[in-house]
């Protein structure tokens, strides 16, 4: 028997259960992994809401990013990747696979190694956040040196993972904050400005930063009427890249300012990474190459063991982290 977490109905993380199931076979293309921890992603939390991009059919399971063992493998599978540690990358749907739980069975290609340095807590805080800001900012947004980014809701661990990236290709990374706590500690983390949107002007500072130009690239997963606001801030034939829809209100289309301005204001989805074979192939090579060089660093705010996963979810829909909230599991 091994533990496993399900809910029964959407809602907040008061539906979560934590179960106690017998150990289920890999089939045709997978693998059972033992897991030793697990990152938690507001996707998660979305989907457990029944707000997510695809519809929750219950019951269901939960967790996209573990790090674990694999202990065995479908009869088509290569043997050799049994005793091998290694971390799952957000490559299936939650209706189908959720690695929250201590033996949890996985798609084979989702699977992925990870730097010997990194810990298995710092391996579940890297595919999710590294893979979302590489393929809006260098598959998709092409950035340069030199160049302005804005990042929103920089405190998560996407938001960290953009400013790494910007940093990595010598662009500017403009960061964004509500709360004048995380100031100090997004500078450290690497963000040229801060710009705390509870007491500055959003707009002002973007062009005092960026001496009037605006930013070329927009990474928010936001949305909502902060929209607006980033139009503005945004430079003449700038891309705007909606990869959230964290705000509860309603997202207006600024149409006058899109075409003044030349604007892309573009959805943005990992599914467009994960399904096309060569952008994942060079996704995954770029991340793993920053990683092993410690250019990437993982950033994790908080564990809590498996069984405070409740108060884990709690603790990711407060926004008081910076960083990857982290369920650990066993010893």
């Amino acid at each position: 028997m091994a533990k496993r977490v399900r809910f029964y109905e959407t809602g907040g993380p008061e539906v979560l259960r934590i179960e106690e199931a017998p150990a289920t076979g890999p089939g045709k293309g997978e693998a059972v992994l033992r897991v030793q921890a697990i990152g938690l992603n507001r996707a998660e939390s979305m989907f457990m809401h029944g707000q997510y991009l695809e519809p929750t059919q219950l019951p269901a399971k939960l967790g996209y990013e573990a790090a674990g063992v694999v202990t065995a493998v479908g009869a088509d599978v290569d043997k050799s990747m049994i005793g091998r540690k290694l971390s799952t990358m957000p490559a299936f749907s939650l209706n189908q696979y959720g690695v929250l739980g201590e033996e949890v069975v996985v798609p084979v290609h989702a699977l992925a190694e990870y730097p010997d340095h990194l810990s298995p807590v710092e391996a579940t805080s890297i595919w999710m956040q590294y893979l979302t800001a590489y393929g809006a900012l260098i598959e998709f947004g092409k950035l340069k040196k030199g160049e302005f980014v804005i990042i929103t809701a920089a405190s998560s661990s996407a938001g960290l993972a953009a400013i790494e990236t910007v940093k990595a290709e010598g662009g500017v990374a403009i960061a964004t904050t509500r709360s004048r706590a995380k100031y100090d500690e997004l500078l450290k983390l690497g963000a040229d400005h801060v710009i705390v949107t509870d007491e500055e002007n959003l707009v002002e500072r973007v062009k005092e930063i960026t001496s009037g130009v605006g930013a070329r690239i927009v990474f928010d997963p936001i949305g909502g009427p902060m929209l607006d606001q980033l139009v503005e801030a945004a430079a003449q034939g700038a891309t705007i890249f909606e990869y959230g829809a964290l705000s509860k209100d309603r997202t207006p289309y600024p149409l006058f300012q899109s075409i003044v301005k030349g604007l892309n204001i573009r959805g943005y989805w990992l599914v467009e990474i994960m399904l096309d074979p060569e952008r994942l192939t060079r996704a995954k090579s770029y991340v793993f190459e920053k990683l092993a060089s410690k250019q990437f660093r993982p950033k994790v705010a908080k564990t809590f063991p498996f069984e405070q996963v409740v108060q884990a979810y709690q603790y990711l829909e407060s926004n008081n982290q910076i960083g990857k909230v982290v369920v650990t599991v066993g010893k």
